[in-house]
C-alpha cells in the first residue's frame, strides 16, 4: 500500500495518459473513418453515376436504324447523234488540242493524267484549262464541263 501513495501521483499520470491515448485514437477513428466515410459514400455514388451516364449516352446515341448502302450501275449510252457545235467553237475560237484537253477533263482525269495521255508538260495543260476557261467565261472544270456541254461542244 505504500508504494501504491508513495506511486500515486505517477499512477494518475499514467491513468490520464492512457484516457488521452483513447481519446486521440478515438478521434482518430472518428475521423479517418466515420468522417471521411461520408466521402467515400460520395465518391461510389459519383462513380456509379459515371457509369450510369456512359451507359445511358451509349444507348441515347447509338443508331437505330442501319444504313445500307446499295450501289448500282447505271448506263448512259452515247448519243449517236451528236453532232458537235462548230460554230460554237469558231465563234469562242477553241482550238482542237483545247476542244481534246476539255474532253479529258469532261472524263474526269486530272491535269497530270490529261498531261501524259496528251505527252505534252503539265504547264500545257494548264494554260489550255486557264485559256479554256476564259473563253468558256468559267472559273471551274465542273463549270467548264457544263457550259460546254450546254452549247453543244461536248455531249
Amino acid at each position: 500500500m505504500n508504494k501504491i501513495k508513495q506511486n500515486k501521483e505517477f499512477i494518475m499520470y499514467a491513468i490520464s495518459m492512457a484516457m488521452l491515448l483513447l481519446l486521440l485514437r478515438f478521434l482518430e477513428y472518428k475521423f479517418l473513418i466515420l468522417q471521411n466515410e461520408f466521402g467515400l459514400y460520395i465518391g461510389i455514388i459519383a462513380l456509379f453515376f459515371t457509369f450510369l451516364g456512359i451507359w445511358a449516352s451509349n444507348k441515347l446515341t447509338s443508331p437505330k436504324v442501319k444504313t445500307i448502302v446499295i450501289e448500282k450501275e447505271i448506263v448512259v449510252e452515247k448519243r449517236l447523234d451528236f453532232v458537235v457545235n462548230e460554230e460554237e467553237l469558231n465563234n469562242r475560237k477553241i482550238s482542237k488540242r483545247e476542244l481534246e484537253v476539255l474532253e479529258l477533263m469532261a472524263q474526269g482525269l486530272s491535269n497530270q493524267e490529261i498531261a501524259s495521255r496528251l505527252f505534252v508538260s503539265l504547264n500545257t495543260i494548264k494554260t489550255h484549262s486557264s485559256n479554256l476557261f476564259q473563253k468558256l467565261e468559267v472559273k471551274r472544270r465542273t463549270q467548264a464541263i457544263e457550259t460546254a456541254k450546254k452549247i453543244g461542244i461536248i455531249e
